[in-house]
């Protein structure tokens, strides 16, 4: 018979998938349940994914993958979609995508399956991953085909002896990994509403965070996290405890419009403290050791990279074109940033590197200044030829006043609010 490798979570969807799939496409179903971070019980995810009929379960622990090789890199890049969201769970679908393709290379399967929807981002990420990985491979998404309602979903389940949990099920759609955590659904649907508390897990609510604010030392190298307060960490070991840390001062709330890339808004809530906290850290670092033009171009080029994850595109040749240049732009990236966590905010207050083009005798004001105020005349003439050629040819006449209302919005016009 045939085989499939489904991406299992052990929930509802997957776990119906299983017997679905046996009976629509006569296939042996082996699962694949991939740790980034997601704190579960895989054993007990193991098992009832046999008990529910697949032939195989394997569990594959690939956090420190998802750390060095996704987390790390947009970290450096800068990625950041929408200047709200981290993309954490944007970043982890290219790699369980690579892992299900593993496995089907692996065991001899001629399909991989996934439990997305028709609706969102993530559809796109693994079957588009998947595709420029073997673009030979079947992929199969049960919940995008199959339309039914919970309730018709809750009801095959039965009828099939699918564990349903019996106790309350959250409201929300949730999604985590080691950079962030991801909130949808319920009354999060409604952007008027503000999200109530049982929407976070791993933050406090600011208004009950400590009322002595918390600082952290972050070393860099090359743009990676190496240390905490002096303390040399794994990056991973770093994540999980700036998590943590952030998390019990309330950062890395986000509450965010966004535009998905299947064309609609949605209204998404995210928590990812370590993720907020590092990227600020990394931003003040790269504000010492880049030059300006360096840091104006890096911008375009990490929201081209954010686009880019976000899109489902990891597995691109555009990619590897921008992760070379990021890479080559962390050259000199290394220094300590020091940042204050308070009351759900995350700032930096201190920041040092033996590459920063911060030179004290250039900045200072004091009597230790080396700047040569003298070169700023030949220099503003120079910087000012454009403009005053500009004036003498084609402004002549023109008034102060005049300029201003030519910039000004005609508001005399504008239509009354209704």
């Amino acid at each position: 018979m045939d085989k499939v490798v489904l991406a299992y979570s052990g929930g509802l969807d997957t776990s119906v998938a299983i017997k679905w799939i046996a009976e629509t496409y006569k296939m042996d179903v082996i699962c694949v349940t991939v740790d980034v971070g997601n704190e579960r019980d895989f054993t007990s995810i193991q098992e009832k994914a046999l008990r529910v009929g697949a032939i195989k379960a394997y569990v594959e622990d690939a956090r420190d993958t998802f750390v060095r090789y996704f987390c790390l890199p947009a970290l450096q890049a800068g990625a950041i979609y929408e200047e709200r969201y981290p993309l954490a769970t944007a970043l982890a679908r290219p790699l369980i995508a690579k892992i299900l393709v593993d496995y089907a290379h692996r065991e001899g399967a001629l399909a991989v399956a996934h439990g997305c929807t028709g609706k969102g981002n993530d559809q796109v990420r693994f079957d588009v991953s998947v595709q420029a990985l073997d673009p030979d491979l079947r992929i199969i998404a049960p919940v995008r085909e199959w339309a039914w309602s919970r309730d018709e979903e809750i009801e095959y389940a039965r009828q099939h002896d699918i564990p349903v949990p019996v106790t309350a099920e959250s409201p929300y759609s949730v999604d985590q990994n080691l950079w962030g955590r991801s909130v949808e659904a319920g009354v999060l649907e409604d952007p008027w509403v503000e999200p109530p508390e049982d929407a976070f897990a791993w933050t406090i609510n600011p208004r009950y965070a400590p009322d002595e604010p918390s600082e952290v030392e972050i070393d860099f190298e090359r743009g990676i996290p190496v240390a905490l307060d002096g303390e040399q960490l794994s990056p991973l070991e770093l994540i999980v405890r700036l998590n943590e840390l952030g998390g019990a001062h309330g950062v890395g709330r986000i509450d965010h419009i966004e535009n998905r890339l299947v064309g609609i808004k949605s209204r998404e809530v995210y928590e990812a403290p370590a993720a907020v906290i590092l990227h600020t850290a990394h931003q003040e670092l790269e504000k010492l050791t880049l030059t300006k033009e360096q840091m104006e171009f890096k911008a375009t080029v990490a929201r081209e990279m954010a686009n880019l994850i976000y899109n489902g595109r990891w597995f691109s040749a555009h990619h590897q074109d921008l992760a070379a240049y990021i890479a080559s732009t962390q050259r000199h990236v290394t220094g300590t940033v020091r940042v204050k966590l308070f009351k759900g905010t995350c700032r930096a207050v201190g920041r040092r590197s033996p590459k920063s083009l911060y030179q004290i005798a250039l900045a200072t004001y004091g009597k230790e200044d080396q700047f040569d105020q003298s070169a700023a005349v030949g220099f503003i003439q120079l910087w000012g030829l454009p403009l005053r050629t500009q004036a003498r040819v084609q402004l002549k006449g023109g008034t102060g006043d005049e300029m201003l209302r030519l910039a000004a919005p005609d508001i005399t016009s504008a239509e009354p609010h209704e």
